[in-house]
């Protein structure tokens, strides 16, 4: 189906979590592999500096202390450039790297692809398996829920 990027699903609860290897806003390269021991939320997302992006960052910006108590790495991605990503970054204080994934390579793996990227939050347990994988804009606290 040609179309079928816009109707896919997020990965489902349970499997692998495919391995990326990509640079982040500052230069040095995040491997999901060497995150091993540690759970991972990755936040899909559109676009840098706009209003919907802007504040489901923000929510994981303010929900820090909550996320690092559980020993949780954060993550944003999408494809935009690291300078880009920097200057967001610092306009907003996030805590979190933002992951440049050039030509959507590591959201095709996370079927979070598409014209534009598509919003889909997961969290992925210290074994990389998928614990939480959702569309749209779940609270951080829903997602941390998922930590075991």
């Amino acid at each position: 189906m040609m179309l079928s990027w816009l109707f896919s699903d997020p990965l489902a609860v349970g499997a692998d979590a495919p391995e990326f290897s990509v640079p982040d806003d500052s230069g040095r390269t995040v491997t999901l592999s060497a995150l091993r021991g540690r759970y991972v939320v990755l936040v899909f997302y559109p676009g840098d500096d706009t209003p919907g992006c802007t504040k489901q960052l923000c929510q994981f910006r303010d929900e820090w202390r909550q996320a690092t108590a559980h020993g949780v790495e954060v993550f944003g991605v999408n494809p935009q450039n690291a300078r880009q990503h920097s200057n967001f970054r610092k306009k907003f204080q996030f805590p979190f790297p933002l992951l440049v994934d050039e030509r959507q390579k590591v959201a095709e793996a996370y079927h979070a692809n598409g014209l534009i990227v598509k919003r889909t939050v997961y969290l992925i347990g210290r074994d990389g398996k998928i614990l939480f994988a959702r569309r749209g804009m779940p609270s951080p606290g829903d997602v941390l829920a998922a930590v075991k």
